[in-house]
């Protein structure tokens, strides 16, 4: 599974990136707001940092809006993935995008209906928002399953990108549901490498060789 970082934190992105598990980033207007900076001066200091695909979304609401926004977007860096809204004009703006050759993700994703309609639109990449759903009551891993079912019954080409992450149990359930990617906050990301036994028996092995008084060098 490919590993997004769901940010615009550009020293905890290379933080991250360093560690060679990073394939791309994802971005939204309330990360963009918290960042304090322009739009497009993030969306290039992050694509210059990440290789791979960086997710900008369009703050327009009418097809004929995105469209111009998203064209501005995709002209900031070869990788950026210009992020739709999942409403009848975004996912319009969707089939023209994928028409002129420009990569998506179709964001706020919460039914494996509007999953179906993304795919059929050529989308690149569908956003489904795991954490909105568990709190709200339903199991948004559930979508996980039905959206991976469905895309695999007709070979959609459009990866699940599993949203909306609240904590390592989630990117571990998502994997096993099947999602392509998932974005994740530093912090969940950081969380990956970490378990109390490991950092136990690290210990217990470091007082042991401490005991030996060896040098390996």
């Amino acid at each position: 599974m490919q590993l997004f970082l769901d940010s615009t934190d550009v020293a905890a992105i290379k933080d991250l990136a360093a560690t060679g598990l990073v394939d791309g980033v994802t971005t939204n207007p309330t990360l963009i707001a918290k960042s304090g900076r322009p739009m497009a001066q993030v969306i290039a200091e992050i694509c210059g940092v990440v290789e791979g695909p960086v997710s900008a979304e369009v703050a327009a609401q009418d097809t004929a809006g995105m469209l111009d926004e998203g064209r501005k977007l995709a002209g900031i860096a070869p990788n950026v993935v210009v992020k739709v809204p999942l409403t009848r004009d975004g996912l319009i703006a969707c089939r023209e995008f994928a028409h002129e050759g420009i990569s998506t993700n179709v964001t706020l994703c919460f039914s494996a209906a509007q999953a179906l309609l993304a795919a059929k639109c050529g989308a690149s990449y569908i956003s489904p928002f795991i954490g909105r759903l568990d709190d709200v009551g339903a199991d948004g891993m559930d979508l996980i399953v039905e959206i991976r079912a469905i895309y695999d019954n007709y070979d959609f080409d459009t990866e699940i990108l599993a949203a909306s992450i609240r904590s390592t149990a989630h990117v571990t359930t998502a994997a096993l549901a099947g999602a392509d990617c998932a974005t994740i906050p530093p912090d969940v990301f950081n969380g990956l490498f970490k378990h109390p036994l490991t950092e136990r028996g690290l210990d217990q092995f470091m007082k042991d060789w401490a005991k030996t008084g060896q040098s390996i060098l």
